[in-house]
């Protein structure tokens, strides 16, 4: 029996309502989602300790002037990772106007180094007198040119190594850092999200294809690299924790590695 054209007309309009009404729900839901993230973080931002003295004043310019500096909710965190690890020797890739830095050396306190890498002119030179502001220039050594080529010659045992350069290159700057820090040292990735895009919650621009890729290349590597034990927090626009294996955990994981491929 042929159907009515009546009929077939309902039936594609029920198809193309419960498509939009589902449609509907999904984008409700990821807007319920986002609101609950945006109000998780309304909340942490307002019971966490503010900025005060020369860190207020570099995050004052740096939103005025849009200057991307490390989020508060991520500031926090550095911390008190630079604290709890005791590290007294740190590598920054990426100084802007010296904010993370003076974070660093603030939680390394006396006898803190500091060793720093930016290539834009204005942002050394921003960096540079905000260093003397808070009264630690001497506790820092700034080196300026691209970090990839920097890295290549850079000697040091660093017990941290903040990495928050260009953010397409951090596999390369991993491999070229990753002998510069300490057995038991920790790295900190930054940005590891970018934006939302490498999560998929916010579409991919065109332009920003390649990085993103690659950042989430990056982020696998970083989770299974035989050196590294890695976690991802999903605060600011992303961080990984990677923590340096020392020799008798590298030695272990070898054991069990060759363990578990004679068994098979």
């Amino acid at each position: 029996m042929k159907k009515s054209k009546e009929t077939i007309n309902n039936t594609i309009n029920n198809t193309i309502n419960n498509t939009i009404s589902n449609t509907s729900n999904e984008c409700e839901k990821e807007n319920r989602e986002i609101i609950v993230r945006d109000h998780a973080k309304d909340f942490l931002l307002d019971i966490l300790p503010k900025d005060r003295g020369i860190l207020k004043e570099l995050r004052d310019y740096g939103e005025e002037h849009h200057v991307p500096i490390v989020e508060e909710e991520v500031a926090a965190l550095i911390k008190v990772l630079t604290r709890t690890s005791g590290a007294k020797n740190v590598l920054e890739i990426g100084t802007a106007i010296g904010y993370s830095g003076c974070i660093f050396l603030e939680a390394m306190g006396e006898g803190g180094k500091l060793t720093t890498i930016e290539r834009n002119e204005e942002m050394l030179r921003l960096a540079g007198e905000n260093f003397r502001k808070a009264g630690r220039e001497n506790s820092v050594r700034i080196l300026p040119g691209d970090a990839l080529e920097i890295l290549h010659y850079l000697k040091g045992d660093y017990d941290l190594i903040f990495l928050d350069g260009a953010k397409g290159h951090y596999r390369e700057m991993l491999d070229l850092t990753i002998s510069l820090l300490k057995p038991g040292g920790l790295l900190i990735s930054d940005n590891i999200l970018f934006k939302g895009m490498v999560t998929g919650e916010h579409p991919v621009k065109r332009r920003k294809r390649t990085i993103v890729n690659r950042m989430r290349d990056y982020l696998k590597y970083i989770c299974d690299h035989p050196l590294l034990d890695t976690s991802i927090i999903p605060i600011g626009d992303g961080v990984a924790l990677s923590y340096r294996k020392n020799e008798v955990e590298q030695k272990g994981l070898s054991e069990r590695i060759e363990k578990k491929e004679d068994s098979e």
